[in-house]
């Protein structure tokens, strides 16, 4: 499969493309700073776009991929909206291109409480974490909301907080919902879990909340 993965420099972006490579696709990595990224593979491709909302930049990335892979997000609280702003031109030109799969991340406050959490979870993470981060998560909450309007056949993955932990291949998901008591989960895995969902039906059209 060829798969073309925005935001390749990024923790889940980096992991996404390495296991992809790894098992036999063909990637090609879109990344904002070449400098940033140093990976090499003989079935890799690096397409530098320096700004990810221009659609005419981005379409030749997508040229004859089979799906695409979305890990965009701020570098920091004060990036603004990069994530709904980077989607939207994604989504357009992804439909210019004919690409349909698309899988993107989310965020777990983005998603609905689950029930059976924890009430540290939904009285005082949750909220704290939400509230601090308000801008982010309207961001996110705006990207999912283009991704849900788009012609595009999605999956949106919505974990907790990441770490950086060595691949376990073993976490559990929840369709359309959040995973009770779910904490963390690391890069890694939401990789191996995007990589996983690519030809996965079940997920299709459905956010899926991530965690160990």
């Amino acid at each position: 499969m060829k798969i073309t993965v925005f935001g390749a420099t990024g923790g889940i972006g980096g992991q996404v493309v390495r296991q992809a490579l790894s098992a036999g696709h063909q990637v090609t990595a879109v990344v904002r700073d070449p400098a940033r990224f140093d990976i090499r593979h003989p079935a890799l491709d690096v397409a530098t776009v320096p700004d990810l909302t221009d659609t005419d930049a981005l379409r030749p990335a997508l040229k004859d991929s089979d799906a695409a892979i979305s890990g965009v997000g701020p570098r920091g609280r004060h990036d603004g909206p990069v994530a709904s702003s980077a989607t939207r031109a994604i989504l357009r030109a992804m439909e210019d291109s004919g690409v349909q799969r698309f899988l993107a991340v989310s965020a777990a406050p983005v998603g609905p409480v689950p029930k059976g959490d924890s009430f540290l979870n939904r009285r005082i993470l949750l909220p704290f974490i939400s509230t601090l981060l308000r801008d982010l998560y309207a961001d996110l909450a705006e990207m999912e909301d283009e991704i849900r309007h788009s012609t595009t056949d999605w999956t949106v993955i919505r974990p907790p907080k990441l770490v950086n932990k060595p691949l376990t291949g073993i976490y559990r998901t929840v369709l359309d919902g959040n995973v009770p008591r779910g904490y963390t989960i690391s890069r890694a895995d939401v990789a191996h879990a995007i990589l996983t969902m690519l030809n996965d039906p079940a997920t299709r059209g459905r956010a899926v909340g991530i965690a160990y």
